[in-house]
Order: structure tokens, then sequence, then C-alpha cells
């Protein structure tokens, strides 16, 4: 049983998932597998798009930067996640602590602008196709990106400012899978009013308007794709933004559900449960969706494995 220490904090204690020797094992094998197809199955869709000449387009170009987002979501948790279920907890200083919990923000933000910008451009592809090209063209298409990427790392010290300035007292553990905002409150040695009315405000703009714009875009999209005369257009256009609308609907759901979930007290493992959803579980099915339901992913793939393949033969014929 891990102890308080009462005086001036310099390092938590990252309690993770308590359960039996036993249980804490089986749990390390599965998110060490978990993690291994993460970072595989996004790594392979980055490697897929910048390899295949077909899927050049604005639409692929986001996601390879959303697998990106979720390789980093991944990866500022499970690894640290994996060191508390094979002993008592993962002891870190404030500072790592802090800086697991910037990362963590800057992730969040810049998928829910990513996953905005790919909204647009499917709005884009199927509300206004003539322009489409003049529109989403190269130098557009980085630019939304780098903004993407650059709100979710400026807006993040927002938060990551203040909360690195405190100081910490009291109980040292956080019964927590990573450092988050609230338990890191919970041991702060001030009034963390102002704070948590700050994190409030600064999270319409930065999750509810971008998830109240993605709402918009698909609900002009439906209504457009209604006027398509054939059921073949209709299946055509839908096909292009089914991936994205499963994506929207995972991400937001647990990352609303998480938020919105008590931090403590008796739904503690709740939020628990919702967070590795969020944070391990949620980066792994990106990658599925886009292969699983995406038809120019799939053919990238079979072409890719054809073409890997006649070459193996060829060198084995040449051997």
């Amino acid at each position: 049983m891990i102890s308080c220490n009462q005086t001036r904090i310099t390092e938590f204690i990252l309690v993770g998932i308590q359960g039996s020797v036993g249980l804490n094992y089986s749990l390390f094998v599965l998110f060490s597998v978990i993690y291994i197809f993460t970072i595989a199955g996004n790594a392979f869709i980055i490697v897929l798009i910048w390899g295949c000449e077909k899927l050049h387009t604005p639409m692929y170009f986001f996601l390879c930067h959303l697998s990106l987002s979720d390789i980093l979501l991944s990866t500022h948790v499970v690894p640290y996640l994996l060191c508390t279920l094979l002993s008592t907890g993962k002891t870190m200083l404030v500072s790592a602590c802090v800086t697991q919990y910037y990362f963590g923000c800057s992730s969040t933000i810049s998928e829910c602008f990513l996953l905005t910008v790919m909204s647009y451009d499917r709005y884009l592809a199927i509300c206004v196709p003539l322009h489409y090209i003049t529109i989403m063209y190269i130098k557009v298409c980085f630019h939304l990106v780098a903004w993407s990427w650059s709100l979710g790392f400026l807006l993040s010290l927002i938060s990551i400012i203040p909360v690195s300035l405190m100081e910490f007292c009291g109980c040292n553990i956080i019964d927590h899978i990573y450092c988050d905002l609230a338990p890191l409150l919970d041991v702060s040695c001030v009034d963390t009013y102002v704070l948590e009315l700050e994190t409030i405000v600064f999270s319409i703009p930065i999750v509810l308007l971008p998830f109240m714009f993605v709402m918009v875009t698909y609900v002009r999209i439906f209504f457009t794709i209604l006027k398509i005369s054939t059921n073949s257009g209709r299946r055509k256009a839908f096909s292009t933004c089914i991936s994205h609308i499963i994506v929207v609907t995972i991400y937001y759901g647990t990352l609303i559900a998480k938020y919105t979930a008590p931090p403590s007290g008796s739904s503690l493992n709740v939020n628990k449960i919702i967070s590795l959803l969020y944070t391990v579980f949620t980066p792994l099915l990106n990658p599925a969706v886009y292969s699983l339901r995406n038809q120019e992913i799939r053919e990238a793939v079979h072409k890719w494995v054809h073409v890997k393949w006649i070459h193996a033969l060829e060198l084995e014929e040449m051997g």
C-alpha cells in the first residue's frame, strides 16, 4: 500500500491501475500489444500515404497528421502506464508530470482542430466540388495543418503555465493512469478556483466550437448528399466521409465522457476506464477504421502487397 508524504512535494507517485500481481501482468501484456499495434498501425498509414501517389490528396495529407497526433496521444501515456503495472506506482518528478500533462493537452487540442480541418475538406469536396481544387490547394493544406499543431501547443500553455508555477503539498499520490489537470489540482497548495474557471472558459472555443463546426458541416454534407439524383452517386459521396464520421464520434464521445465524469469519489474507476478508452484504445481504432472502411486505402494496401510480392519473387528467381 502506498502511503502519503505530507511534506512539500518534489515528486509524485503515479498509481495507475491497482490490482493483483496476476491482473497487472496480464494488463501489461495487453497494453503492450495495443501500444505496439497503435504505433505500427498509425506509422503504416503515414508511410502508405506518402509512398502511394494516388493518396497524395488533401484528405490523406490530413489523415497523416491525424495518425501522428494519435501516436503522440498514446506515447505520452502508455509507457508510464506500463511502468506502473510492473511496480507499486511510478515515481515522477513534478516537472515530468507537468510535461506529461502538457503533451496530453497539446495532442488533444491539435486533434480537435485536425478533425475540424478534415470535416471542412469533406464539406468542400461534396458541397462545392467545382471550387474544391482552387480552394484546397497544397499551400492551404500546409497552413491548416501548421495552425492545427501550433494552436495545440500554444493554447495548452494557458493551462500549463499556471500549473507549472504552482506549489504542491500534502499527499503526493496521483490515483490516475496519467498526470491530468484534476489530480494535479487536488494536491495543489493554493486556491485553484480561478484556474478551474479559466480552463472551463477556454475549453469552449478550443473543444466545443470545433465540435459544433464539425456537426454543422456534416448537416450540410448530409443534405447535399440527399440531393444527388443517383443511388451510386450518393453512396460514393457518403463513402468518402463515413470513416471520418466514425472517428469523430469515437473521439468526441470519449473526450466528452472523460471531462464530464467526476474525477474522484465513487466514479474514480469509471474515470480511469474512460481515460483508458481515450488514450489507449482510440488511437488504435483510428487506423483500423480508415483501413477497413476506406476503399482507396484498401486498394493502396493491396497494390503495395502485390508489388512487394512480385519484387520478392523476382529476387528469388535471380538468386
